[in-house]
């Protein structure tokens, strides 16, 4: 019985000294900002390796979830004779929810899973020992680049993601099953708000930005140094970002509405 409340106490001081490591990593991080910028180099190598790569996948899911969304939106508002708000439907589907949501997971899948697994490497063969060795600190030359990186790159995907989305659902709806193209522009322009909901989409996409690129980050850099931990810290990368995706979209929502 005591055992039982001790493994209980020792699981509780684990969580809490992990989770105040991670935010006191997480401030050095961001306090190495500073000293970022003044290399450009460093961030746009890390945008186009975070960010541009990135971007076929999430062009692609964008335009076929703008299809879906085209086809299941007009099957249901033919219903009650509102086909001519399908522009409005799919816009505000994607920029309050989908576009976010759907382009921070597939984010955490490709970009959030390759730097865990760059990162874990690159302890595991002991670059960042050597590194320190240098005098060089890991946490500036390392974490923040990539860090600041995907905080920049997801709002642009994001937005990427939603506006081909609403070019998918324009082709499904208008050229595939006959709405009226003024009226499926003309609701859109009318009915979305850029504070109400083009802000929202975008709050989202950087607290999703900087959530997952951060557990990525973490993840790679105090991951075992062997094949099996970097393995699994890869794995924990998409699990644990797809799970704090969901939440806080459920939490932003609720504080937003």
């Amino acid at each position: 019985m005591f055992d039982w409340f001790a493994q209980i106490g020792k699981s509780a001081i684990d969580f809490w000294a992990r989770l105040g490591g991670e935010v006191l990593l997480f401030l050095q991080t961001v306090m190495a900002f500073s000293k970022i910028i003044f290399r450009p180099g460093l961030i746009i190598q890390q945008l186009f390796s975070i960010g541009v790569r990135s971007m076929l996948i999430i062009i692609v899911s964008g335009f076929f979830v703008g299809m879906v969304l085209g086809l299941q939106g007009y099957n249901t508002l033919i219903d009650f004779g509102a086909e001519e708000s399908l522009g409005v439907m799919v816009a505000l589907s994607l920029v309050r929810e989908l576009g976010p949501v759907v382009t921070a997971l597939l984010f955490a899948g490709r970009a959030g899973s390759a730097l865990t697994a760059e990162i874990g490497l690159m302890k595991a063969t002991e670059q960042l020992s050597g590194l320190e060795m240098m005098a060089v600190n890991p946490v500036e030359r390392i974490l923040a680049p990539r860090l600041f990186a995907g905080i920049i790159s997801m709002p642009l995907l994001a937005a990427m993601f939603s506006a081909v989305g609403v070019f998918g659902g324009y082709l499904v709806g208008v050229d595939l099953l006959g709405v009226d193209t003024g009226a499926y522009w003309s609701q859109m322009q009318a009915r979305v708000d850029f504070d109400q909901d083009i802000v929202q989409g975008v709050i989202k996409s950087v607290v999703f930005g900087v959530v997952t690129t951060w557990i990525a980050v973490y993840e790679g850099y105090t991951c075992l140094p062997t094949s099996e931990g970097v393995s699994r810290s890869t794995t924990r990368t998409v699990v644990y970002s797809a799970l704090a995706v969901l939440g806080l979209d459920f939490l932003l929502t609720a504080l937003m509405l």
